[in-house]
């Protein structure tokens, strides 16, 4: 039985680009943010889209959201695409960000509630979710506080719950390790662990390349707007003859070095 789940889940990409362009106009110059990026994640894959800043991560993320319209190209998320459907690709994918807050004056309850709302799950169902998330993230015994008496670490677990709170196929990871200590950095890898055995299928952004190492399936690394390398951890080292992914990027760069 479950042999046959994991083939079946694992047959179709839950994540899909396609050709992905954007350029943003800065006074007279165009700025190619990103340029044909096309990648694609099965359920309960990890894909680290890695890159140093300004590579076109972000970018590439908004546009996976459907926060940002592409110029060209177009992502799909369980089938929907952004450029058709939008509003039901929105509902597939859950965010994770580390520049995500709390609401302060609401409890932790309230605030998962008012999420689940927006998602258009009944009280029932938020009721449900709620209780199902306590046991997964430990959240039960401050579920009656408000926010702004929270620790960050209790935060970061709210903040970990809202996003799964409409249970999502779909999970977009922006840096979020980022401004974390040991403890709390433990925190997110449990739960990326946590989100492959429920088959999400995630995208994993950072710049932190050997965190990416220790849990990322496969890798798409960015530079200048272009993915320059593909595959597993084996597949480019033996693409790249580096050993780890940050003589990957040191060797990239080099090659090719920003205008």
């Amino acid at each position: 039985m479950s042999d046959t789940r994991t083939r079946d889940v694992t047959q179709f990409p839950m994540i899909l680009t396609h050709n992905l362009h954007k350029t943003f106009r800065v006074g007279r110059r165009e700025i190619h943010a990103v340029d044909d990026v096309s990648f694609s994640v099965n359920s309960g894959e990890v894909y680290g889209l890695l890159g140093p800043n300004g590579a076109g991560k972000t970018t590439t993320m908004r546009m996976i959201l459907g926060l940002l319209k592409p110029d060209k190209g177009w992502a799909e998320i369980n089938g929907a695409r952004s450029d058709q459907q939008s509003d039901l690709l929105k509902k597939q994918v859950g965010f994770v960000s580390a520049s995500a807050g709390v609401y302060q004056w609401l409890t932790a309850h309230e605030m998962l509630s008012f999420f689940g709302d927006i998602y258009g799950l009944t009280p029932s169902e938020v009721n449900r979710r709620i209780d199902e998330l306590s046991d997964l993230l430990g959240i039960d015994e401050f579920l009656s506080q408000r926010c702004s008496t929270l620790s960050t670490g209790q935060k970061q677990r709210i903040n970990l719950a809202r996003a799964l709170i409409h249970d999502p196929p779909v999970m977009i990871l922006d840096e979020p390790t980022l401004g974390l200590d040991v403890v709390g950095s433990q925190v997110i890898f449990d739960y990326i662990e946590m989100l492959k055995e429920k088959f999400k299928a995630i995208v994993l952004c950072t710049h932190r390349l050997e965190q990416a190492e220790r849990v990322c399936d496969n890798f798409g690394l960015i530079h200048e707007g272009n993915l320059k390398l593909e595959g597993s951890l084996d597949e480019l080292k033996a693409e790249t003859g580096e050993e780890n992914l940050v003589d990957m990027f040191i060797h990239l760069i080099e090659r090719n070095p920003c205008v």
